[in-house]
């Protein structure tokens, strides 16, 4: 399949080939985001690359299985077999023979579950680095994995490899342009709208993406892929949340699950899995916020900017929602294959739900909204949901999304999901939260409205928003 999206990372890999030195880059990001599909793509700028990838970890797992397998790939792309496989460091030591000189990529891919076993790779990796590897110039060593927070503190922020990294990308779902590309010669022939319901499922995650049958209509798409036992989506959360988070991976589908209905602070989500506050939780929700599953959403003191200790978390991931609320409930009615001719609106809440996955798809595109409102990044003060809390002083208000601009500026964003033409009762919903934000007189204000299923000619005539973006237009760059 061609190469999809990416392009401004690409250039950045592309940036160090021409470097007089060698390099070490990481990659960080959710499963099934790309990571090794950009890296196969920066493969072809190089004459020789070797292409490593850790075991996914199961309860036989060891510190022996990985070393098997590593040196099992390196017996397939080198065809050297008389090395030691009973240590890191002379298998390092047997790659670096063939990387001595010359345009070479090396990468090793699932990085925490290749060395998660053995308390030594990561030391012999750096001196692999450090004395064989990077004597070579043209040499890109990149190190990728899914679990961001082992990198963060293994590879970042370890003393070891301080300071040797040249580059470190985090890979993020792909914008909606982007995801149009999957529908190839159909894109033009598929409607933004049917794009947007396949979106809703999965968001902008590649390999999902690439299951699309573009001549299939959105619903039956969704049908084979997540109400077939044989969709790629009928065991992946399982799976993912097994591989990602092995012995934690329960507790973290219970806070992820707290999480499908809407936002939810520290508090609300301790309670719902019996967990006192404190102690671990913000770990637990570092993890799955660095892991790409959930957003931990600041907000901020319009008057003087300051960022507010106020926190929500949001279930970031449209298809880890789309499985709770709708594959998870119906596994046995999909193993005996009665959810396959399914009639998708039919499902219990379906528009809410839509309503909260489109939400997602705008924040993760909100460099569009931004473009579409022309207002630079450098003018920007703060961009986020937001929230603030009922006090003597203030009453409570929540934005979908609110840009403060650094002149006095705030564009108040509604975002809607709509079986019909949304009427002019949005309007005074809308002036409602206005009255509670109780904005500082210097302060200007826009309202945005972001929809998806039209708006009455009432509302438009009333010229009551400054900007009314159809978000079937960001489909087009």
């Amino acid at each position: 399949m061609k190469f999809i999206g990416r392009q401004e990372e690409l250039q950045s890999l592309k940036k160090l080939v021409t470097k007089k030195s060698a390099s070490l880059v990481v990659i960080k990001g959710r499963r099934r985001v790309g990571k090794s599909r950009l890296l196969e793509e920066f493969a072809t700028f190089f004459t020789t690359s070797f292409v490593f990838s850790g075991l996914a970890p199961t309860k036989l797992t060891t510190a022996q299985s990985q070393r098997d397998e590593f040196a099992g790939q390196l017996l397939r792309q080198t065809h050297s077999s008389n090395f030691s496989k009973n240590d890191w460091g002379d298998l390092f030591w047997e790659l670096s023979k063939y990387t001595q000189a010359g345009s070479t990529l090396v990468v090793l891919d699932e990085i925490s579950w290749m060395g998660n076993e053995d308390p030594d790779f990561l030391g012999k990796l750096k001196n692999a680095w450090d004395l064989y590897l990077k004597k070579n110039d043209k040499l890109i060593l990149a190190i990728c994995g899914s679990s961001s927070i082992w990198i963060d503190k293994n590879i970042l922020s370890s003393t070891g490899f301080l300071g040797r990294e040249s580059l470190t990308l985090q890979l993020d779902e792909l914008s909606l342009y982007e995801c149009a590309e999957f529908w190839n010669a159909e894109n033009t022939r598929v409607s933004s709208h049917e794009k947007l319901k396949v979106l809703a499922v999965t968001g902008g995650i590649p390999r999902y993406l690439e299951e699309i049958n573009p001549v299939l209509s959105a619903e039956d798409n969704i049908r084979f892929l997540a109400f077939t036992k044989s969709g790629i989506l009928f065991n992946e959360f399982e799976k993912i949340f097994s591989d990602l988070f092995s012995e934690r991976s329960a507790l973290y589908k219970k806070i992820v699950s707290c999480l499908a209905d809407g936002l939810s602070d520290q508090k609300t989500i301790c309670d719902a899995i019996g967990m006192k506050l404190g102690g671990d939780i913000s770990e637990y929700l570092t993890d799955l916020s660095k892991s790409g599953f959930i957003s931990r959403d600041t907000t901020w003191n319009i008057r003087n900017g300051t960022t507010s200790n106020l926190i929500h978390y949001r279930l970031k991931d449209n298809y880890s929602r789309f499985y709770l609320k709708y594959i998870l409930p119906y596994r046995q009615r999909i193993e005996a294959g009665d959810m396959a001719k399914i009639s998708l609106a039919t499902l219990p809440g379906w528009h809410s739900i839509m309503g909260l996955q489109v939400e997602n798809l705008v924040l993760s595109n909100r460099h569009l909204i931004k473009q579409t409102l022309e207002i630079h990044p450098n003018e920007i003060l703060a961009d986020n949901p937001f929230f603030q809390r009922k006090t003597t002083k203030q009453s409570g208000c929540q934005i979908d999304y609110l840009i403060q601009t650094q002149h006095n500026t705030v564009y108040i964003c509604e975002i809607r999901y709509s079986k019909n033409p949304i009427d002019t009762k949005i309007i005074g919903e809308v002036k409602e939260k206005i009255k509670r934000l109780s904005l500082p007189k210097r302060f200007s204000y826009r309202t945005v409205l972001i929809h998806v299923n039209g708006v009455s000619e009432s509302v438009e005539d009333s010229q009551f928003f400054s900007y009314i973006i159809n978000l079937t237009d960001l489909f087009s760059k």
